[in-house]
């Protein structure tokens, strides 16, 4: 791309043909304020107009998010016109939002309160009449509330860019216009998929996951034996909540975290993980040897399955009937573990720690649970633990590492850890089905050729014994190409993993956000390379894990022999296995 020549506050600079006045700002060390803007093009309509500056060649203030730079521009920030334009922006943004910051979850992750912060804004400049108030609470995922919504529009296209589904919008105008799905129905009255990727871009508290914290409190207090597992993901974010770089991992201080809140036992979700694998390779070897339905397709992401049934219900045949691993691990420790412990299940609260929102939806859909028992009680995201640990008084960056809980499931694998990122769950299967196969391990032992952020990936694996084509995808938008091959007939993938969440469970929507303006410390890039951070460090983790493989685990051995049999048992149908609705509506009628 050329070079040309600009002038911000008078300075020369040279920069990319191409950017707009915003993008070469950051280039050139100028934060300017926006809020409707996310990351370069994404997310930007333009219409929060905190960003007006002055640039040679316009008749008045323009928005630096969609202004083209050109070659002699002169830009203005702190001129007085823009200083004025942008706090009058922001007072009337301010005019029209519930002041209750104390109490929003939102509170120290707010980009307006930084943004009036930053421009100066001045309290109770305007008054007036205040739009209507929606608030939606029904879903078990995810909360709305218009009061805090300042009609940036971030969620509407970002629904849009990463699954296509455009579940969100503006309903009415004017004054009287607000985001909800259509005609104001409830996240519950449509086909939303509770990803929480639009949580994870609103600048506000006008979306937030549902908080279930109280519930863990009440467990402990009421003297249930309480149980934690924590997803592969979580440790690869958590300590960016702590002030960390992105892409720390953490596992050893989460674990002694979740000790001191007084969790009676703290396991790994890799543990499930891992039995996912030995369920699920054995599902598709069957599959293969008996004419089973293919491609086969992992079940192991809520989100994904939430979309499979609103708008592909001809595919769910294909998918996996394994459950997703926490809700296998929940299974097993209401099953085998309270056998083993001589607890009554009934007395046992299962907490799981997850980088979803959609995990919270998925814990309460009716087939997750065994004799009127659920598997899991109560979903936290990578969030809520961290507002756990702070509202304990831990100082987390001073805690040791320590060591899981070892008794029953507390061994896990390479394998299990990499199910946190986008091509994991592939992987993992694949180091089980090359052993199954062809009787020996593969070396080496990494599959390279489903590894990668790309949305779609392709490859053809070879197992020893045979020859399979296999594809990842992540992203609903990316997921729709793979299965409209499926409907037309002309799939060429024996088994296909699709996430629901672009990158996988690194970029779910319970994670720590992502925000630059409230990043000082990170690479001004961080918004394009924070996926590939953690999804290192999910890698660094399986690379030093002993054992790699899951059918090597050692505790999932014991398991099958003194408890389950072997895969896709009776028993392990019965406890670890699901089946889906293909009879959701896209838009449930009123009443």
């Amino acid at each position: 791309m050329a070079l040309i020549n600009i002038k911000i506050e008078g300075k020369p600079y040279q920069v990319e043909q191409g950017l707009t006045i915003l993008e070469a700002a950051r280039l050139c060390g100028y934060e300017i304020p926006t809020l409707c803007n996310f990351n370069k093009d994404q997310c930007s309509l333009a219409s929060c107009r905190v960003c007006l500056v002055e640039a040679t060649g316009a008749r008045g203030l323009v928005a630096a998010c969609v202004y083209p730079v050109s070659e002699g521009m002169e830009i203005k920030i702190s001129s007085p016109k823009a200083t004025k334009a942008r706090r009058i922006s922001v007072e009337l943004i301010l005019s029209n939002h519930s002041f209750h910051c104390q109490q929003c979850d939102k509170n120290g992750h707010c980009e307006l309160l930084h943004v009036a912060q930053m421009v100066g804004a001045r309290e109770g400049k305007f008054f007036g009449e205040k739009s209507q108030t929606y608030v939606d609470d029904l879903s078990s995922s995810i909360v709305r509330d218009t009061s805090k919504c300042i009609l940036c529009g971030r969620c509407v296209k970002r629904c849009v860019e990463a699954h296509g589904t455009g579940i969100l919008g503006f309903e009415k105008r004017g004054f009287k216009t607000f985001v909800s799905p259509a005609g104001n129905r409830s996240f519950n009255e449509s086909p939303c998929l509770l990803c929480g990727q639009c949580v994870n871009v609103c600048p506000t508290g006008a979306l937030m996951e549902k908080s279930e914290i109280s519930k863990v409190d009440e467990a402990m207090q009421s003297g249930k034996f309480v149980v934690v597992q924590t997803a592969p993901a979580v440790r690869a974010a958590l300590g960016e909540e702590f002030g960390l770089p992105v892409g720390t991992p953490v596992t050893g201080k989460m674990v002694a975290a979740l000790h001191r809140l007084g969790f009676d036992r703290v396991y790994d979700t890799n543990f499930g993980a891992d039995l996912t694998i030995m369920e699920e390779a054995s599902e598709l070897l069957g599959r293969i040897k008996n004419g089973g339905v293919l491609p086969m397709i992992t079940s192991c992401s809520p989100g994904w399955v939430n979309y499979a049934e609103y708008f592909y219900p001809e595919v769910l045949d294909n998918l996996s009937s394994c459950k997703s691993p926490h809700q296998m691990q929940g299974a097993i420790i209401k099953s085998y573990f309270a056998k083993e412990k001589g607890l009554d299940p009934k007395d046992i609260f299962t907490v799981s720690i997850m980088p979803c929102t959609a995990k919270k939806h998925e814990k309460d859909r009716p087939e997750m649970e065994v004799e009127g028992l659920r598997d899991v009680d109560c979903v936290l995201t990578t969030r809520e633990l961290a507002k756990l640990i702070k509202r304990s008084g831990i100082n987390f960056n001073k805690l040791p590492d320590e060591e899981f809980d070892q008794d029953i499931m507390g061994d896990y694998t390479g394998a299990g850890v990499i199910f946190g990122v986008t091509g994991g769950v592939m992987e993992a299967a694949l180091r089980t089905a090359y052993k199954v196969l062809s009787g020996k391990e593969r070396q080496p032992i990494e599959f390279n050729e489903v590894r990668g952020l790309e949305g779609i990936k392709e490859a053809e694996i070879d197992l020893g014994a045979a020859k399979i084509k296999v594809a990842v995808a992540s992203g609903m938008k990316n997921a729709k190409v793979l299965l409209d091959q499926i409907k037309a007939g002309t799939s060429p993938y024996t088994f296909i993993e699709i996430m629901c969440c672009p990158g996988g469970c690194i970029n779910g929507g319970g994670q720590p956000y992502i925000k630059p303006m409230l990043m000082p410390n990170e690479d001004i890039d961080i918004y394009e390379t924070y996926r590939t951070k953690r999804a290192n460090a999910i890698y660094s983790e399986d690379e030093r894990q002993v054992v790699r493989q899951s059918h090597n685990n050692p505790q999932i051995k014991e398991l099958y022999e003194k408890f389950l049999g072997e895969p896709n048992s009776h028993l392990a149908h019965e406890l670890l296995h699901t089946h889906y609705n293909k009879n959701r509506e896209k838009f449930p009628e009123k009443k």
